[in-house]
């Protein structure tokens, strides 16, 4: 109790609020902004922490964090473009709903849904993080390898209209994934004598190609069917009770994927975003209409996303394991400051830790309001004439491409799959499983290297470990289940044809 009360007295500063507001502010800006994302922006904000004291330092940049996961998903929705990775499931089925009329009905789910998963995981940070940490670190590569190969399925789940194409395009982003230096022993694939492709394709710039610049070269194809709708209200319009109830458990579902998935390092939340997403495909009351404007499939997306927050800082603070390269820079600011992430952090700087869980809550807090009252600026892109959007589309992910590293080689990445992305959309071919594949494929590999490493290339022996072979029964069962449905439908259909 001494403890959360010495914690309490370090958020409640003014200098640790000023910073939860304006990393909040910070981190939904530049996380609705296409190509950007919540890399860049703690990249952008981690000079300003040099000169801070410790907790409004680390409390700026959780602000930062949270804010632009669920800033992403303001361009996902309003123009299908994700500003981050993790908001791309997102598209499926808010930009349907702009496209009705419905916007800002779609930005009241996703603001919504982004604050429950974002506080469900802080109580899952602060109640089960021992326990937490305790499982992750019985997933070794194998155990890795079998919870990749179950999220792989997601490809199938997603796909509408043809699996075949949708798995066809998943094969494409796991090949994406392997160009550059192999994880084991380094040597060089793919790049076919050129130095640039040495590093590999840049996920930033590859999602905003094939999502940001696919969608922009579309709309100037298909320029005649007139700009997009006017929004019918200009401030974001949140689902009542009644609307809540019947999906409730999509949302504490999808929650529960979310904070799992963001214990587990090396996954992240686009991971955890399509994994719920399938879920929701595969379980959800209303997954007929899942792509067409249903909420579900953004409740889905979003409570999975933002939940990962949370459970990503667990192995970050109890193990010094930065999970993705987020975590990374938050550790990177402990450090700076004194902080040592690890099993000792409890017991040297259990203030600091606690300022932190109460922070998170304070800061998912703060962006419901943030997203109630910034949600007339959001709408009014909408207002933009479409020439002028488009433009400031294609501005914005050329920037947001070659800001991540610097690399002019991103702008040929971003622009080739813009191309890439463009056909897939004009062939039917679902562009979702390209980045699936390309999000998954580099731990899919090095987990699965490492295993038959570990059982002399014994790949039967990965059966022998419990937990990855109930992974891979739950795999199985996704793929066979939608046979099993279809086989006993046709049954009754028969049944009933030959009783008529």
């Amino acid at each position: 109790m001494e403890h959360v009360l010495n914690a309490l007295d370090l958020v409640t500063t003014v200098s640790a609020g000023i910073s939860m507001v304006v990393g909040t502010l910070v981190g939904i800006v530049i996380g609705a902004l296409p190509g950007l994302g919540s890399v860049v922006a703690l990249t952008v904000c981690l000079p300003f922490t040099f000169t801070m004291e410790q907790v409004p330092a680390i409390t700026l940049l959780l602000g930062v964090y949270c804010g632009s996961v669920y800033g992403g998903s303001i361009s996902a929705i309003l123009i299908n473009t994700p500003g981050t990775p993790q908001s791309a499931a997102t598209c499926f089925d808010g930009f349907p709903m702009v496209e009705q009329g419905k916007a800002d009905r779609a930005l009241g789910w996703t603001t919504v849904s982004s604050v429950i998963g974002g506080l469900f995981s802080c109580m899952v940070l602060i109640l089960a993080a021992p326990q937490l940490a305790a499982i992750a670190l019985r997933f070794g590569p194998i155990e890795t390898f079998a919870l990749i190969t179950m999220a792989m399925t997601c490809i199938a789940g997603i796909s509408r209209g043809s699996m075949i194409k949708g798995l066809l395009a998943g094969v494409v982003g796991l090949f994406c994934a392997t160009v550059g230096a192999d994880p084991v022993t380094g040597d060089l694939r793919f790049n076919f004598g050129y130095f640039p492709l040495s590093a590999g394709l840049d996920l930033i710039a590859v999602v905003v190609g094939i999502f940001a610049l696919s969608e922009v070269f579309s709309r100037i194809a298909e320029y005649a069917r007139g700009p997009l709708p006017a929004v019918e209200r200009s401030r974001i319009r949140l689902p009542s009770w009644s609307e809540w109830r019947p999906r409730l458990g999509v949302l504490f579902k999808s929650c529960t994927i979310g904070s799992f998935v963001g214990v587990l390092p090396g996954t992240g939340a686009a991971t955890a975003a399509f994994i719920s997403y399938a879920e929701a495909k595969r379980s959800s009351p209303r997954r007929d209409k899942l792509g067409t404007g249903e909420p579900d499939g953004i409740v889905a997306s979003e409570a999975a996303n933002n939940a990962v927050t949370g459970g990503a800082l667990v192995p970050t603070l109890a193990l010094g394991i930065p999970g993705d390269a987020i975590t990374a820079v938050m550790m990177s600011t402990m450090i700076i400051h004194g902080i040592t992430p690890g099993v000792r952090l409890m017991v040297e700087n259990a203030d600091t830790v606690y300022a932190c869980f109460i922070a998170l809550i304070v800061i998912n807090i703060i962006m419901l309001f943030m997203g109630i009252v910034l949600s007339r600026g959001f709408t009014r892109i909408l207002r933009t004439p479409e020439p002028l959007l488009l433009a400031m589309v294609v501005i914005l992910c050329l920037l947001g491409a070659y800001g991540v590293r610097g690399n002019p080689f991103d702008l040929i990445v971003t622009l080739l799959f813009g191309v890439v992305g463009y056909l897939m959309r004009l062939f039917g071919f679902p562009v979702a499983p390209v980045v699936i594949g390309l999000v998954l494929g580099p731990q899919f590999e090095m987990s699965l290297r490492q295993g038959l490493i570990l059982t002399d290339n014994s790949f039967l022996a990965f059966f022998g470990h419990p937990i990855a072979s109930g992974l891979f029964v739950v795999t199985i069962l996704i793929l066979t289940l939608p046979l099993i449905r279809a086989l006993w439908r046709r049954r009754r259909s028969d049944g009933s044809d030959q009783t008529a």
